[in-house]
């Protein structure tokens, strides 16, 4: 009993460790104008990646491409555990916290009016892989966006 109680004290003190790491500031925003890749891990997407486990369809953009991020903005401050960051014109960074460890990604979209598109990236901030979290999310996003436009 003691060995399974000692166990678990480490266990959950390994997962605040974890969370309270999560909780750290990372470094996000463009680089050369562009969304930041992703790292080598696969806990991340990003539609300026190329080719490559962590590459995702950026958004099309129509006649209205501030309108169209402004919407998906709005969209993703709807997510559970979603907070908005930063709002530029072309620019906006949200942070969004699981809900039951409060784990936090980034999710970051830059409007490329020369490119008609809008770039995504989401990214965890710890951890080896998401299971595929940060992808489901983007295209979620992208199935609300098609649906406003349909």
């Amino acid at each position: 009993m003691l060995v399974f109680a000692g166990g678990a004290l480490a266990l959950a003190g390994v997962m605040v460790g974890l969370v309270l790491w999560s909780q750290r500031a990372v470094p996000v925003g463009r680089v050369d104008g562009k969304l930041r890749p992703c790292p080598s891990s696969p806990n991340c997407v990003c539609s300026e990646e190329g080719e490559g486990p962590g590459s995702i369809r950026p958004f099309e953009i129509g006649s209205r491409p501030e309108a169209d991020l402004t919407w998906l903005r709005d969209r993703l401050s709807e997510l559970p555990g979603a907070e908005i960051l930063t709002h530029e014109p072309d620019y906006v960074h949200a942070v969004v916290r699981t809900r039951w460890l409060r784990f936090a990604d980034d999710v970051e979209l830059r409007l490329d009016r020369p490119g008609e598109a809008i770039h995504v990236r989401s990214a965890s901030r710890v951890g080896h892989s998401d299971l595929g979290a940060n992808r489901r999310r983007i295209e979620a996003l992208r199935e609300l966006f098609r649906a406003r436009r349909d």
